[in-house]
């Protein structure tokens, strides 16, 4: 059985803030896709079930593109993207590992070949599900 640990997390301005259930120990996803080799996301996919927003639901925006199954989720305020539903687990949510408030106890960062998606992406299914 996972021990989780709760961590809370937000925007840059503090319009936006969530709480995600997640190990002390993870593993996260360094993309070199086009918007996240942009933006610096590094990808925290949990199930939904252990993501909470807290506030801001009225300050965030929603960009897609491509195939529109990601919901990229943007601060309308100060443009931070702390999280987002990714098309790889639409049923659950990728928290961006620099937006939370305090990092987990030990994060290890994996390449992903997200230029190659269609290739890779099957990888990534595993995240969101639940542990026993």
């Amino acid at each position: 059985m996972e021990t989780l640990t709760t961590r809370t997390g937000g925007c840059h301005c503090g319009a936006v803030r969530f709480q995600v259930q997640i190990p002390a120990f993870v593993e996260v996803e360094d993309c070199n896709c086009s918007i996240c080799r942009k933006s610096g996301f590094l990808h925290l996919i949990v199930p939904a079930s252990r993501f909470n927003l807290l506030q801001g639901q009225e300050s965030l925006a929603e960009y897609t593109f491509n195939t529109g199954v990601a919901k990229h989720l943007f601060c309308r305020v100060c443009g931070i993207k702390p999280f987002y539903v990714p098309r790889s687990n639409p049923d659950g949510m990728d928290i961006n590992l620099r937006c939370l408030d305090t990092e987990p106890e030990r994060v290890t960062v994996v390449a992903f070949d997200g230029e190659n998606w269609e290739a890779n992406a099957a990888a990534l299914a595993h995240k969101s599900q639940e542990t026993p």
